[in-house]
């Protein structure tokens, strides 16, 4: 290992999951002059939960979707009193435990928002921080996540109402007694149309499109530990086994009131809840067609149902945003086809990583760690990123556009296990492992 001058010099950007990884492998890989910038009070970014509107957009009663098994670090497994799906209080403690354990603070400027980071003709990297602050590094890395800017859906009119975003929600309190919409049927509009519910005296859920509702477990297992088990199976036959798991875990759709979706359940992102097709059965959620315009606090349907709202909840994504780099550099916002080699290296910026730049079909949080350690490493030396990169950018996007259906929302998918692999096939042999530090773990 060199010394601290020949060391080089590396930005982090973000403390939240992607970042503390990429803190661990950096040092980890053996490079001492880190500083990471996080601009908030303490690590976990996304899972810092508040009462109040913030950068984070997790809810009151947000658990995550993935199980615990397969959302764990390699090398720090989450307690084993959790539950097979943590709270997002859990996930805060696990990642600020894990910060603690390797010693992970001390490269850490809490409070600390980076205004711009400028790329300069060498291919070092001015960051201006938003107090006027300014550093020099050789290498910088992004781990500022995807789920902080709201993607507001584009619909004709206007809606006189109480008119949110779901990153906005947070408990359902404020709407007792109202009649509310949620429109959108990801993971986050299920989760708001079935609080909602318990407490409005209406609520309904928007879908544009036939969606795959997936209930979070499957004989007694988490879902995606008995995906896993399929993974040994030719493709068409599992994506048969999946359909017939639904089938049998679901039914129809259409007895739902929901359109029965006429593509394997992989193509898009899963929308995993055990909750909403219970309480549409019941009557307390009620499924709506796409929203064809607002007037006033009347929204109409395409199916032509017109009905009144006091509250409509815009549960529809996120823009990819960097807010630190000029638009001309890089504008992810509105693109469908992002050509990032590993989801993570921009071909032409050798000296920039983008950790975290995934949504896979499970957690993010082992796929983060995996584009740290190579990220780590390759600053080290021990990878190169190849020469034909771009066309292996451009080879990634052709491989999303035909696992995926074609949409702004599916730019990032991976399948999980498979892009997983992949990874760490790239991890080089001599990469150290953490026992091989300096730095012990405490």
């Amino acid at each position: 290992m060199g010394s601290k001058t020949d060391s080089p010099a590396v930005c982090v950007i973000g403390a939240g999951c992607s970042g503390l990884a990429a803190v661990k492998h950096l040092i980890q890989a053996g490079v001492e002059k880190i500083i990471c910038f996080e601009q908030n009070n303490q690590p976990g970014g996304n899972w810092i939960y508040t009462a109040g509107e913030s950068h984070s957009s997790v809810c009151e009663t947000t658990h995550i979707i993935s199980s615990k098994a397969l959302s764990q670090f390699e090398d720090f497994p989450m307690p084993e009193h959790y539950p097979d799906y943590p709270s997002h209080r859990q996930v805060l403690a696990y990642f600020q435990s894990y910060a603690r354990h390797f010693g992970l603070e001390k490269h850490i400027r809490f409070n600390t928002a980076v205004a711009k980071a400028e790329e300069m003709a060498d291919k070092k990297w001015k960051v201006t921080l938003a107090n006027g602050e300014t550093h020099l590094f050789d290498y910088l890395i992004t781990a500022n996540g995807h789920h902080s800017v709201p993607r507001w859906p584009d619909i004709p009119g206007t809606f006189s109402g109480e008119y949110l975003h779901s990153h906005s929600y947070k408990t359902n309190q404020p709407f007792a007694g109202k009649r509310v919409l949620v429109v959108g049927v990801g993971n986050s509009g299920c989760d708001c149309a079935v609080e909602v519910s318990r407490v409005a005296e209406f609520t309904a859920i928007s879908m544009r499109k036939p969606t795959y509702i997936i209930p979070k477990f499957f004989l007694g297992k988490p879902t995606d530990t008995f995906n896993k088990g399929l993974l040994w199976i030719p493709t068409f036959l599992r994506n048969h086994l999946q359909l017939l798991s639904l089938r049998i875990q679901v039914g129809d759709y259409r007895d739902y009131g929901l359109e029965q979706p006429d593509y394997p359940a992989t193509k898009c992102h899963p929308t995993l809840n055990s909750e909403l097709l219970y309480r549409i059965r019941h009557g307390s959620v009620h499924p709506r067609k796409g929203v064809l315009r607002f007037d006033g606090r009347e929204v109409h349907f395409s199916d032509g149902k017109v009905e009144k709202y006091d509250a409509v909840i815009a549960a529809t994504g996120y823009k990819i945003a960097f807010p630190f780099f000029d638009s001309a550099f890089i504008n992810f916002e509105e693109a469908a086809r992002i050509p990032l080699y590993l989801r993570m290296i921009y071909p032409g910026h050798p000296t920039l990583f983008m950790i975290g730049m995934t949504q896979p079909q499970g957690c993010i949080w082992p796929l983060s760690e995996m584009q740290a350690r190579l990220a780590a490493n390759c600053i080290m030396g021990r990878w190169a990123i190849p020469e034909n990169v771009s066309e292996m950018a451009e080879r990634e996007c052709d491989e999303i556009d035909h696992d995926f259906i074609h949409s702004k929302r599916h730019s990032l998918e991976v399948h999980f296990h498979p892009f997983l692999r992949k990874l760490k096939r790239e991890i080089p042999r001599d990469a150290p492992a953490w026992a091989d530090t300096a730095e012990p773990a405490r």
